[in-house]
């Protein structure tokens, strides 16, 4: 009476009903990560953590991945440049023991680290080997409807001392943030003509909408 796949996730079964195209559409998230600011914590490599957001076409390449250092975990700061619906997860490894068995998912705690981990996550898998990246671990979307900074902890692998991750694909809604701006134009009581109007942009900054 299983009927939903992959451990219950129903997402999992169900890639073939979508045209490789609109999945790389629904999986453009990382276009919308500051991957400036991104960090992956424990990673082998500085910057490693910012190759596995990558397009989805680029899911199975295996030129860029990052491995864990010290241990088996990582911890992956992942900030926003707007708001976003977080719907769903593919994350894909080596089809072996360091694939990740177990992500934890947190919402909107920037700079966290391996000490913030004791926590209560917002949502947590038991993750299944999937080196082609095709297994959906699909959210509770209630719980990351207003997300501005996601952190993903990769607690645990299937049983070696390094994990190592090659792609990690978001799938969700991306809003775009408020902006309010005022315009203001300054006019000088006898005109200079080099200089008789100056327009100038303020962000404001602390306005809340």
């Amino acid at each position: 009476m299983s009927g939903h796949g992959h451990g219950g996730h129903s997402h999992g079964c169900c890639e073939d009903e979508h045209e490789p195209a609109e999945r790389g559409l629904e999986y453009a998230l990382y276009q919308r990560i500051d991957i400036e600011k991104l960090q992956c914590l424990n990673e082998t490599r500085e910057g490693d953590g910012k190759l596995v957001f990558k397009p989805w076409d680029q899911r199975t390449d295996r030129e860029k991945f990052v491995e864990s250092d010290a241990d088996e975990e990582l911890l992956f700061n992942i900030p926003f440049t707007g708001s976003v619906k977080l719907k769903g997860i593919i994350i894909a490894g080596e089809d072996d023991e360091s694939h990740p068995a177990e992500m934890r998912l947190y919402k909107n705690i920037p700079q966290m680290s391996f000490d913030d981990t004791g926590r209560e996550p917002e949502q947590a898998f038991r993750l299944n080997r999937d080196p082609l990246a095709q297994l959906e671990y699909p959210t509770k979307i209630a719980r990351f409807s207003n997300v501005n900074h996601l952190s993903i902890h990769i607690s645990r692998n299937f049983g070696t001392e390094s994990t190592r991750v090659y792609y990690i694909g978001l799938r969700g809604e991306y809003s775009q943030p408020h902006r309010h701006e005022v315009t203001i134009c300054n006019y000088e009581a006898s005109a200079n003509p080099a200089d008789h109007k100056v327009d100038s942009i303020i962000p404001q900054t602390n306005f809340i909408s």
